[in-house]
């Protein structure tokens, strides 16, 4: 039985080991989930929509598109105060698309956020939290 003892103990661990990581897995799973569910953030609206708001009560205007790993990592981090800001999904609107490459140059970057008429191609998510919990003007 002692021959024995090291290699069961070693399996023990190894189990130990696998269920952990598993655990840990489905978590990330988990949270990855939450983050990227349309229930997590605002819907999105029409550019022209957005534009409207926008001049209403001054809230900054996100450009973004599904599947975008930066949009992904902004609304992650602006978290609560996304409702703060018009979000416009430029896949499902072409006028926003067309918003965005006039803001870029050309091309499609996003995000793309829009403050007050000026526009900022893929900013620090730090600056968009900025801009989202500053006094309005």
């Amino acid at each position: 039985m002692r021959r024995w003892g090291l290699s069961i103990g070693l399996l023990v661990v190894a189990g130990l080991a696998v269920a952990f990581s598993s655990v840990i897995t489905g978590a990330v799973f988990v949270v990855l989930a939450a983050l990227t569910s349309p229930r997590a953030f605002p819907r999105s609206v029409s550019d022209a929509s957005a534009r409207e708001l926008s001049a209403q009560d001054g809230r900054l205007i996100v450009y973004w598109r599904p599947g975008c790993p930066y949009c992904l990592r902004l609304r992650a981090r602006v978290g609560p105060f996304a409702r703060r800001a018009h979000w416009v999904d430029i896949w499902a609107d072409p006028d926003g698309a067309a918003s965005v490459r006039a803001v870029t140059g050309g091309d499609e970057t996003v995000p793309t956020v829009v403050h007050h008429g000026e526009g900022f191609v893929n900013p620090a998510p730090a600056r968009v939290l900025e801009m989202l919990t500053e006094r309005p003007r």
